[in-house]
């Protein structure tokens, strides 16, 4: 039987309200984005409503054939990847000399509020994913992407034991006296590394574990056997920063053309175009300004 999926009226973090389709979930993998290959959708199952195609390249988004099927854009982001092969050097060169200068500042003063040792450990057989899981997850559980985003690292470790016994797994723990605070962990998928969980203690906001993590495993995967890095769906100052190429793409919803499915995507257009539209005009300088004035 093919799955319900939510498909959410969302604002940032918060959801509004949700609706359920089943849907077949065609997700694109960096190795698919960067290819030349024409997508192709797989045969749709009586009981399916519809695919929803995440990080389908944007250039070729024309190009599937979606057989009279109903479509909406739902997202329209780049796709962040490194290059792991042009070397630590080269990268560290592309990054901007405030971005280095900012790491380092606050890599110093993480390691000053931890004895005066930058304490970074990585995880990647499964005798050691069974220590980073459970220390891993506690941070999890303080983090907005759990309690919001619903996101957080899995409380069932067997894929990730799964993964690591094929070579399949890198994970990171940054720790401030002994403590767990921030966590890294990432999948292969094909020739990249996939940034798929992520997080920190918000009681350590103020020290950006998180940054200082992601620049120190960066540096040792320039030494590893992956030929990229990817950010995976959505976009963030940290992706941009430290990303050395990206795709634009978009997450299409394609649904059968019954009545209801009509009337789900022309609630989901009008809202996702509301958003949208919002989201310009708070960028407005004028609107910015405006504000300023109000804080102050």
């Amino acid at each position: 039987m093919t799955p319900s999926m939510p498909l959410r009226f969302q604002v940032g973090a918060r959801t509004l309200a949700t609706v359920h389709r089943r849907l077949v979930r065609v997700p694109f993998s960096l190795d698919a984005v960067l290819s030349a290959v024409a997508p192709v959708l797989p045969d749709l199952p009586q009981d399916a409503d519809g695919y929803l195609v995440t990080s389908l390249p944007e250039a070729r988004a024309d190009g599937l054939a979606g057989n009279g099927l109903l479509r909406v854009v739902r997202q329209r982001y780049v796709r962040y990847h490194t290059d792991l092969g042009i070397g630590v050097d080269a990268w560290l060169a592309g990054l901007s000399g405030s971005a280095r200068s900012g790491l380092k500042r606050k890599a110093k003063k993480l390691a000053a509020a931890s004895g005066g040792v930058l304490d970074i450990r990585g995880y990647r057989m499964p005798s050691e994913i069974a220590v980073f899981h459970p220390l891993a997850r506690a941070v999890s559980t303080t983090t907005y992407q759990e309690r919001l985003l619903g996101s957080g690292l899995p409380a069932d470790p067997s894929p990730l034991f799964t993964l690591a016994g094929e070579d399949r797994v890198r994970a990171w723990l940054l720790f401030i006296d002994g403590a767990a605070v921030a966590y890294l962990g990432c999948t292969a998928d094909g020739q990249s590394l996939r940034y798929d969980h992520v997080g920190h203690d918000p009681a350590f906001n103020e020290l950006s574990p998180g940054a200082v993590l992601q620049m120190e495993a960066m540096r040792e995967l320039f030494g590893d056997r992956f030929a990229r890095f990817d950010f995976t769906e959505g976009e963030g100052q940290h992706k941009r920063q430290f990303a050395t190429g990206g795709t634009a793409c978009v997450d299409l919803l394609l649904l059968r053309p019954t009545l209801a499915n009509r009337a789900v995507l022309a609630a989901l257009g009008g809202f996702d175009g509301a958003m949208a539209r919002a989201k310009r005009a708070v960028a407005h300088p004028m609107l910015q300004r405006l504000a300023k004035r109000v804080r102050r």
